[in-house]
């Protein structure tokens, strides 16, 4: 007479552990917690821009809270290797630049290897760099910085945002090309060297796009050259450093996103696919072409292409220029 009670009472556990794993499921379908991006920079710059960009999208897209964390110090090797240690998971996520492909060679030993513990994401943008210099500073040419440079071989000062940045190389690749000889000044960050830039502390520096153009536009520094093999629509009036007087000069600037190797596939594609659709955005492309940075996208396979070019292309420079940790 107890049958239906246990045939009921079967159905019911059957039910319930359903609604468990149903629920369980659902609870561990990415992402369904807090996800941090982690910035190895200073705050500021183009490097934060975009972390912060991308954590207010996908917080709307996927109503979780994403944060950024700026981690500066050591030449971006500090918050590169705190994502490197992380759990590949997917909540914990890097935004790379220019750097993170000169340091394997810059560096005799890196805490991480930037090869084989990271699961590239995304390109995100590309920018030229310009060559800036004080107002007070008697140049106004390319030409004219380069005999001044040979006039006091050493005596020049240039900043950088640290060893391996973009701003660093191009100088030494422009050191190299021109025969110059100048002081190389690293910094924590561009706000930083910008301040004592603008205050004669430097006579000269190379920086992204971003983070000069409006100072540059201000009239506060003067642009000499810019970077790319063509001029920017954004800055007409400045030529190229190859048509300023250094024939076959070019350097690009860019940016993108990583995760810790062994992320799960399947997180890895649904990341990708969400950074392409932000880039898409028309607000996000206005905030891109405001700050002279063209936005890019792609698959993974693309973005770890471009990384292994750029780990050769600089691995060289490095070496031909002497280039070295200060």
């Amino acid at each position: 007479m107890y049958e239906p009670a246990v045939r009921v009472l079967r159905s019911l556990g059957l039910l319930l552990a359903i609604v468990a794993l149903t629920a369980s499921v659902a609870r561990a379908e990415y992402p369904d917690r807090q996800i941090r991006i982690v910035v190895p920079y200073t705050p500021g710059a183009f490097n934060d821009t975009l972390g912060r960009i991308v954590a207010n999208k996908f917080s709307e897209a996927w109503g979780v809270p994403t944060v950024v964390e700026n981690r500066a110090g050591g030449g971006t090797l500090i918050g590169t290797d705190v994502v490197a240690k992380a759990a590949p998971d997917g909540y914990t996520l890097l935004v790379v630049a220019f750097p993170f492909a000169v340091n394997p060679t810059l560096y005799a030993h890196l805490p991480y290897d930037t090869v084989k513990d990271f699961a590239p994401l995304i390109l995100a943008g590309t920018t030229p760099n310009l060559l800036v210099v004080n107002n007070d500073f008697p140049v106004h040419s390319v030409k004219e910085l380069i005999a001044a440079a040979k006039a006091a071989p050493g005596k020049l000062s240039y900043g950088s945002t640290g060893s391996g940045s973009s701003n660093h190389l191009s100088m030494e690749l422009f050191r190299m090309m021109t025969g110059t000889e100048m002081i190389h000044v690293p910094y924590k960050g561009s706000a930083p060297m910008e301040t004592d830039l603008m205050g004669g502390h430097l006579q000269v520096a190379f920086d992204n796009v971003p983070n000069v153009i409006t100072q540059v536009k201000a009239g506060t520094l003067r642009a000499l050259a810019i970077t790319s093999a063509t001029r920017a629509p954004s800055l007409p009036d400045v030529p190229t450093v190859a048509e300023a007087g250094v024939p076959g000069y070019e350097v690009g600037v860019w940016f993108g996103l990583v995760a810790a190797a062994a992320t799960p596939p399947a997180v890895l594609a649904k990341l990708n696919a969400e950074l392409n659709a932000i880039l898409a955005m028309p607000d996000v492309r206005q905030k891109f072409a405001d700050q002279g940075v063209e936005p890019v996208g792609g698959t993974r396979e693309q973005f770890a292409a471009h990384l292994a070019a750029q780990i050769e292309k600089w691995g060289k420079v490095v070496k031909e220029s002497g280039a070295k940790v200060e």
